[in-house]
């Protein structure tokens, strides 16, 4: 019977790295694709670079795949996805930010670019594959009794990446692999470290970009009010694209007997407003461009648990899903700084349902 070929997105890190090496182990014939997102274009980043950044000057990354590559013996293409890249993401990082909301790229990424563009162009190169893996911590299962696929929680929930995947569907789900699903990141760098891969030991990426978000944003000075809630001006900003919701530091305000925080983002007004901790906390969100991992929601009604942000624990809460699309939910307890841009996804147990951009 002949081999399946799997291309495995390699990023140069230990996890995209591993997942060659296990689906090598599993029988599988393994390509390696490297998707080139850094436009020379680009203004280069001022000072020490931020270490193992997605969004970066390629060279160096680029000679640790190739040793990876070769150390495998596996066939390795690069795929260029710079024009997709800065349309879907860096764009929309931009617009996000100039409407005074919190983006979270690499959700775009994934869905679109990673999951999308980078499996596509390499087809288009010639390279032909069965499946599409990548060194996320996620699983991927087939429900039998629904007949679809059903994206899920990593088993180290430490680790879990599935609030990033939340867009995938099932055309993409049903031809994915995620070989670290079920384990843990020791594990992981032990599988590299038994092939003799030098990346075992690499540091994990630190942040989407490896500079200051400055230089991608590049907006002139655009300066307003920091007001209290209830109008009165303590301070003046240059831009609300500086601020995110539960900011505190670097205000530029004293007096105050306790302290204060961004709680709102008025981009109407070019305001950023300030309040105490306890203004932080929400009941409720609204979220646009829901999008659903079966193809629909579960109901018009229905419970679930909701994350705000990656590193946010879920929480309780009742969705509804409004006639335009998007949905509306209320957490049984109040949350803290619920972000606007952010993803709100929501889970029942370790399954992930879906997902929209918080407004």
């Amino acid at each position: 019977m002949e081999k399946e070929t799997v291309l495995v997105g390699l990023s140069g890190g230990v996890d995209s790295a591993a997942t060659a090496v296990l689906l090598k182990e599993q029988g599988y014939h393994v390509v390696g694709a490297t998707m080139l997102v850094w436009d020379p274009s680009l203004p280069t980043p001022k000072g020490e670079y931020q270490k193992n950044a997605c969004l970066a000057p390629e060279k160096e990354d680029l000679t640790d795949i190739k040793k990876i590559a070769e150390k495998l013996g596996i066939e390795h293409v690069c795929v260029d996805c710079r024009e997709q890249y800065r349309k879907v993401v860096l764009d929309n990082f931009r617009l996000e930010y100039s409407c005074g909301r919190t983006p979270n790229p690499c959700v775009l990424c994934n869905s679109f670019i990673k999951f999308g563009v980078l499996p596509s162009a390499a087809r288009a190169q010639g390279i032909a594959f069965d499946k599409f893996a990548t060194g996320h911590y996620a699983r991927v299962c087939y429900n039998e009794k629904t007949g679809k696929y059903e994206l899920k929680k990593a088993v180290d929930l430490s680790r879990d990446q599935s609030y990033f995947l939340h867009r995938l569907g099932q055309k993409q789900l049903a031809h994915v692999l995620f070989p670290l699903g079920e384990k843990t990141k020791p594990q992981i760098r032990e599988v590299a470290r038994a092939a003799g891969l030098e990346v075992a030991d690499k540091e994990d990426s630190q942040d989407f970009y490896c500079g200051d978000y400055n230089d991608l944003l590049n907006f002139p000075n655009k300066p307003g009010d920091i007001v209290t809630q209830d109008g009165k001006v303590v301070a003046h900003h240059n831009g609300i694209w500086g601020y995110t919701i539960g900011k505190r530091k670097g205000l530029g305000i004293s007096g105050f007997a306790t302290p204060m925080y961004v709680v709102e983002i008025n981009a109407p007004k070019n305001q950023v407003v300030i309040g105490p901790k306890e203004a932080l906390y929400k009941d409720t969100l609204t979220a646009r461009q829901a999008s659903w991992v079966a193809g629909e929601p579960p109901a018009v009604e229905f419970d679930c648990e909701i994350k705000i942000r990656n590193l946010h624990l879920p929480a309780k809460a009742r969705v509804t899903v409004q006639d335009d699309g998007s949905i509306k939910a209320v957490f049984n307890e109040p949350q803290l700084s619920i972000t606007a841009g952010q993803s709100a996804v929501m889970y029942d147990e370790d399954v992930v349902l879906g997902g929209g951009m918080i407004d």
